[in-house]
Order: C-alpha cells, then sequence, then structure tokens
C-alpha cells in the first residue's frame, strides 16, 4: 500500500516552521512551507480565523496579511491527512508562536502544543488504506486510557519526549 502522506509525516502540531506566502485570498493566504514545497501538501493562514476578533474593520485585518513573497515564521496548528493533498493549517498569531494551545481530544481542556509542554501528538493509521487522523492528548489522558496492568506503556505516555 501506498502512502501519500510519508513526507508530510514530519510535520506535527506546535512544530515552528518558516512559510514563504504564495497568495492572498478573502479568508487568508496560501503558502508553501520551506523546505517541504516538494510535497505533496497544501498549506494556508486563515487571517479570519486568527485576527477578526481583534481587528475592528475589514482594512486592519487585510493590514495583517502578510505580503506576497514574503518569509514569516508560523506554527502548525493542524495537518488533516485524510486524502491528497495532505491540509496544513498555519498561525501566525504572536500567541500561538510563543506557545500554541490547542483543546485535548479526550477531556476538551487546552493542552500546550509548543516544546515544554505537556501534550502528545498521534497519528492513527489503517492498514487498510492511506491517510490517517491527528489526535492532540494531554500525556495524563493518554496514560490513564491505557490498562493499568500495561504500565509499561502508561510510562512511556508520560515520558515520551522529554528531556532527561
Amino acid at each position: 500500500m501506498e502512502r501519500f502522506e510519508i513526507e508530510s509525516l514530519a510535520l506535527m502540531p506546535g512544530q515552528k516552521v518558516q512559510a514563504k506566502v504564495l497568495s492572498h485570498h478573502p479568508w487568508g493566504v496560501v503558502v508553501a512551507i520551506v523546505g517541504h514545497e516538494n510535497a505533496d501538501l497544501s498549506a494556508s493562514i486563515d487571517m479570519i480565523e486568527l485576527f477578526s476578533r481583534t481587528t475592528s474593520s475589514h482594512d486592519e485585518l487585510l493590514a495583517l496579511f502578510p505580503p506576497i513573497g514574503s518569509q514569516i515564521d508560523a506554527v502548525i496548528e493542524q495537518i488533516r491527512r485524510s486524502h491528497p493533498p495532505v491540509s496544513v493549517r498555519l498561525s501566525i498569531r504572536p500567541a500561538d508562536l510563543e506557545s500554541l494551545t490547542w483543546r485535548c481530544d479526550f477531556c476538551g481542556e487546552p493542552t500546550t502544543l509548543s516544546p515544554g509542554g505537556d501534550a502528545l501528538v498521534l497519528d492513527s493509521r489503517s492498514n487498510d488504506g492511506p491517510g490517517s487522523h491527528t489526535i492532540i492528548s494531554h500525556r495524563n489522558c493518554l496514560a490513564e486510557r491505557i490498562r493499568p496492568e500495561n504500565s509499561g506503556e502508561r510510562a512511556r505516555a508520560l515520558k515520551i519526549g522529554k528531556m532527561c
């Protein structure tokens, strides 16, 4: 079985990236993620979603659009790998660049995806075909859902990615 999303597996929510702005649209901008230009993925920044609540006019919102051709810092919010091309949604909100939070898919409470945070990113895949689904979880929420008798896996869920 061929998976269309192999190259995109290097990307995950909470990861900082560089993006080159390719075009403007009424809702936001289409970008290319630097270093992943040849991957089968589309990347965008939904400027309305990010900034419409904090701007007082359409002109003020438009002024926040990064110029076409510019290279900007961004953080990955979401990745959808259910069908090609892989869809990557980025944020350039200053608070997200500092520390991205997202709701845990188990408990619904905010969890920090940025390095040093308490989140794990799980990719669920099937042997039946391509595509995957990303699940965001607190370390503890995942560990609590692993059978108590499987203490090794519980311990790994609590420790994975942490510095010793």
